[in-house]
């Protein structure tokens, strides 16, 4: 199992690449990314589109085949002059070049890679054969584009995200610390008590489960002590009940030493008997965790519904489900 691998920290005036590793460019989504892009040059990068990440570029479900998409981003990886790779957005398509990555581009020259939802595969694999930490976090289209110009009470959700990421991104000595809320409605909510402290791993739910059954699957001892976070979309109770208990099967919850679970988005109770009450995603997690004392902290800002906090894989961090409190505990880049 690789040692964990930090990239290199930024430096203003680096150049960020804004790729598609998954999914196209939608027309109307152009002024999204166009947001996006100033956000990132805001943080005082240089920002460069790639080919793929244009209008008109689509196979399928797809930004482009397996084998352009992995061409691509190996050349970003490559790259000397590209000091990060920011997916635009998510999709389908990850899965279908994952065996083409050049992991060898990545030991050599390690260097932030951004991301959720379907990237958290590309995140997840890179991690379990190099170490890297990737950062799982708001793409540049619906993200940072998107959901972090949202109204929000008390605040403006842009401005905090961006001293986030770019402290994410550029401070190789100091941690960040405790994580804010950043929904304007609901909070974290304690749905088991306790407190851990553990190397943070996760991402999109299916995702993860899926992984586990390519030759890209994590180790069972990266689960060792983890803070395991996760959240879904567009997916049945029920599909979220299997593939949790295919986890516990795997033994992945009596490694873990605490659970984070993002904002559900148009997660519904398909499956359930018209004249039963649905179970709500609290209750199917502690179902399946049974007696395992775990904390669990609930609904925090992490997946679709928007905007995701900056969740480094591999970093250590620290939950506490009794005070609702997520904090990072090392930072996220390497000294250059």
């Amino acid at each position: 199992m690789p040692d964990v691998l930090r990239p290199r920290a930024l430096a203003p005036g680096d150049l960020v690449a804004v790729a598609a590793p998954a999914g196209p460019l939608e027309a109307d989504a152009v002024p999204l990314l166009e947001r996006g892009v100033a956000t990132l040059t805001a943080m005082g990068f240089r920002v460069r589109r790639t080919p793929l990440a244009d209008p008109g570029r689509r196979r399928w479900w797809a930004a482009a085949g397996p084998e352009a998409q992995a061409e691509e981003f190996n050349r970003l990886l490559r790259d000397p002059e590209v000091r990060a790779v920011v997916a635009h957005t998510g999709g389908q398509a990850v899965a279908g070049w994952l065996d083409r990555l050049d992991v060898d581009a990545v030991r050599a020259d390690p260097k932030p890679v951004l991301g959720c939802s379907d990237v958290s595969l590309l995140l997840l694999a890179l991690h379990a054969r190099t170490g890297l930490v990737g950062l799982h976090g708001d793409m540049a289209t619906y993200g940072l584009g998107g959901s972090w110009h949202a109204a929000a009470d008390g605040g403006d959700p842009a401005t905090t995200l961006t001293g986030l990421y770019r402290r994410a991104l550029t401070d190789p000595a100091v941690p960040l610390g405790p994580l804010p809320g950043l929904r304007a409605c609901g909070g974290w909510e304690c749905w088991r008590p306790g407190r851990a402290s553990g190397p943070l791993l996760g991402g999109l739910l299916g995702r993860l489960v899926a992984l586990q059954a390519t030759p890209f699957a994590l180790a069972a001892e990266r689960f060792d002590g983890a803070v395991l976070f996760w959240e879904e979309v567009e997916r049945p109770l029920s599909a979220l009940w299997q593939d949790l208990h295919l986890l516990r099967m795997s033994g992945v919850f009596d490694r873990i030493a605490g659970l984070v679970v993002g904002v559900p988005h148009r997660v519904t109770a398909a499956g359930c008997a018209d004249d039963a009450p649905a179970p709500s995603l609290r209750e199917v997690v502690l179902d399946v965790l049974g007696d395992r004392p775990l904390p669990v902290l609930g609904q925090v800002d992490l997946g679709h519904a928007g905007p995701n906090l900056p969740l480094p894989l591999g970093v250590r961090a620290t939950v506490d489900a009794t005070v609702r409190t997520l904090s990072l505990d090392e930072p996220a880049v390497a000294p250059r």
